[in-house]
């Protein structure tokens, strides 16, 4: 089985790119930047996608990024967010992402960003659920 995982982190902190590391752990995937491949390259079976809201709304480059995913490219897409308060990304990524006829898995994953530490080991164990689906 081919996953990749992607995510947009555009903080001090690495609130997202954390818990990217840790799903990527779990499942034994290197998580990978979109700001290092703007584009997925290779075809997989499950894509993990995550970022966070940035003043209340996706960040305009996961929102390029998830655009640009081609139907063909992907077989399942997997959610993930960091964020104080809002899921709203994770909302708007899977209204998208269904919109183009990809489907996206009903559960995801959410890390308040004032407990990251808390929930690495959480994240490790939901990628792999989400692989054994």
């Amino acid at each position: 089985m081919d996953i990749a995982v992607r995510y947009c982190s555009k903080t001090k902190f690495g609130n997202t790119r954390r818990i990217a590391e840790a799903i990527g752990d779990g499942i034994g995937v290197k998580p990978v930047s979109i700001a290092d491949e703007p584009k997925l390259k290779e075809k997989v079976d499950i894509l993990f996608l995550g970022g966070a809201p940035y003043a209340n709304i996706m960040a305009p480059e996961l929102k390029e990024y998830a655009e640009e995913i081609d139907s063909k490219m992907v077989s399942k897409v997997v959610l993930f967010t960091t964020s104080n308060w809002s899921r709203r990304t994770v909302l708007a990524l899977k209204k998208m992402l269904k919109g183009k006829g990809i489907t996206v898995c009903e559960g995801y994953f959410y890390a308040h960003m004032l407990n990251i530490d808390g929930k690495l080991e959480a994240a490790k164990e939901f990628g792999k659920r989400m692989i054994e689906k």
